[in-house]
């Protein structure tokens, strides 16, 4: 019989774990073998309650019925179909039920299979763009410090968190970045958008008169940064960074990977907040995470820019994967459950609840700030002189003993259950959390 390469003991060590400490993982694991619904089950048989529906994703509950059954039927009829010069029903489907669902006129849909995969195609369709409309002078990008656009060359170099950028040099030239919006003496415990702080967007209005407009392709942010810690933005700083693209001539991209599909208690933050971005990156609860897929929502003229042009191929970019059958499938089964059930307006309905629950935490140990926007929240640990992150490490690792599962970035706990979550899920997810908190030196 032929060697499979398959050991007889799984010793662990042969798996590079990304964003994780592998030698401290791998000397005391924490292993998940199934879930369902609003909780996960440990290799010990443990219940974890998932208050953070995975990584931002599992926006419907985990093992949801109808998404499973749609990706095994698939499965059995097609398993693969290539996207470039052929196509099938699910990839149009799916984009015709996305562009009912996004706002204003973002009607076109390209895909690809992660949301760093989506953030440089948007990068390069605004690249693209500008040249076909004869302005190929604009190649600079503009992001913001503490914004996170996944790993990708193009996603790391408009991304403002220093860990994720100094081990890999320049990635991209011409590259510059708004500040962040986060100040804890103006906003601590603030409830949603922050009073403080929207005049923060007129420092693009410095980087324009830096850079001149005319060298300027696009501006990207996240409405909500989410994995640098649920950063709200304040009241009026969207609206100003809309008016000054407009002004100027400049592309607005919201990344809405973390945002979309229900998280704000709306379809996307841009329907929630009411500004409407020139392209939109989407990714984790297009398919509930059940298979992976990503894409970019593009307004009807930046298509219609390129229809214009010269016939033949459009756009020289696309992925093997592209609009795979099993994501198609899966993304509308997503779409299914989350209008049957009606997700986006319960996340809505529990925003006040959700509110009440993680403001009560202050007051506790440690405790620098809680802030919130429908089912996200953030609570902000004092660091350890000389030790930060490992606060609220030793919180995360208190939660996991303790049956809750949820994030950690540097010093701060991020919340963001399933939008299936109960009341009474919600005060189970904050006493546990609190009980790790006022266990935590």
């Amino acid at each position: 019989m032929a060697d499979t390469g398959r050991a007889s003991v799984n010793t662990l060590e042969p798996y590079w774990m990304p964003f994780t400490a592998n030698r401290q993982f791998k000397s005391a694991p924490r292993m998940v073998v199934s879930a369902k619904d609003m909780h996960y089950t440990t290799d010990d048989g443990r219940q974890l309650l998932d208050g953070s529906a995975g990584m931002w994703c599992v926006n419907a509950g985990h093992g949801r019925d109808k998404i499973v059954e749609a990706v095994r039927r698939q499965v059995t009829e097609m398993d693969y179909a290539p996207p470039f010069q052929w196509g099938h029903p699910g990839a149009f489907e799916l984009s015709s039920r996305l562009a009912t669902l996004l706002p204003g006129d973002l009607d076109h849909i390209f895909y690809a299979n992660s949301g760093s995969e989506a953030v440089d195609t948007a990068l390069k369709i605004a690249l693209a763009y500008h040249r076909q409309k004869g302005e190929a002078t604009r190649t600079r990008f503009i992001g913001r410090e503490r914004g996170y656009h996944g790993v990708g060359f193009g996603g790391t170099a408009v991304g403002g968190i220093s860990n994720n950028r100094k081990q890999f040099g320049n990635l991209l030239a011409g590259v510059d970045h708004l500040p962040h919006t986060f100040n804890l003496s103006e906003m601590a415990f603030s409830r949603g958008q922050p009073k403080w702080g929207g005049h923060l967007a007129d420092d693009l209005e410095r980087l324009v008169a830096l850079h001149d407009a005319s060298t300027i392709a696009a501006v990207i942010i996240e409405p909500v940064a989410g994995s640098t810690g649920v950063l709200v933005p304040p009241e009026g700083y969207l609206e100003r960074i809309r008016e000054i693209c407009d002004r100027h001539g400049i592309l607005l991209i919201f990344d809405e990977v973390i945002t979309g599909f229900g998280r704000v208690g709306d379809a996307f933050a841009a329907d929630h907040f009411g500004i409407l971005p020139d392209m939109m990156t989407m990714a984790k609860g297009l398919t509930n995470a059940t298979v992976p897929m990503s894409a970019v929502a593009v307004r009807k003229e930046i298509y219609d820019t390129f229809m214009d042009g010269p016939a033949g191929v459009e756009i020289f970019h696309g992925y093997t994967y592209s609009a795979h059958p099993l994501a198609c499938a899966a993304g509308l089964a997503a779409l299914d459950v989350y209008s049957e059930e009606g997700l986006f307006a319960r996340a809505a309905a529990l925003g006040p609840k959700w509110e009440g629950a993680i403001h009560a935490l202050k007051g506790l140990p440690n405790v620098i700030d809680i802030r919130n926007i429908g089912l996200m929240g953030a609570v902000e640990l004092a660091p350890r002189d000389g030790a930060p992150g490992a606060r609220a490490f030793d919180v995360y690792l208190e939660c996991f003993a303790n049956g809750l599962m949820v994030r950690q970035t540097g010093d701060i706990i991020a919340l963001s259950p399933p939008l299936i979550v109960t009341e009474a899920q919600i005060d189970e997810l904050f006493i546990m959390l609190g009980a790790a908190i006022e266990a935590t030196d």
